[in-house]
């Protein structure tokens, strides 16, 4: 039953990212496409807005949980050989983790606008 329910799990969060993937890429897309920044300093101002930056870092989290929950999937159907499919997940999972920071590095915290 356990495995089950993580089966229902991994799909249910598969489907809430894509639906905040799908609605957010337009979204944005169109905002930039109506207000292009002009420079980097405007691009920085619009992206320290806290309700963006919550949007941008909402957007990276669900890129995040797409992916694990895709490439996961994949892995575990193809990939036969434990070790080797324990080492391909954890390679994952640092990449992950390591797009995850560089995302929160990158970005303008508006909490901390010097």
């Amino acid at each position: 039953m356990s495995r089950q329910m993580a089966g229902i799990q991994a799909w249910i969060l598969q489907r809430i990212s894509a639906v905040y993937l799908a609605l957010f890429l337009p979204l944005a897309l169109g905002y930039l496409l109506l207000n292009p920044p002009a420079d980097y300093a405007s691009w920085r101002a619009s992206v320290s807005d806290p309700w963006i930056y919550a949007a941008l870092i909402l957007f990276m989290l669900a890129v995040l949980v797409h992916s694990w929950v895709g490439v996961r999937n994949v892995v575990i159907d193809y990939v036969k050989p434990f070790g080797l499919r324990l080492l391909v997940l954890l390679s994952l999972g640092v990449v992950l983790i390591l797009a995850g920071i560089w995302t929160l590095a990158i970005l303008p915290t508006p909490l901390f606008n010097f």
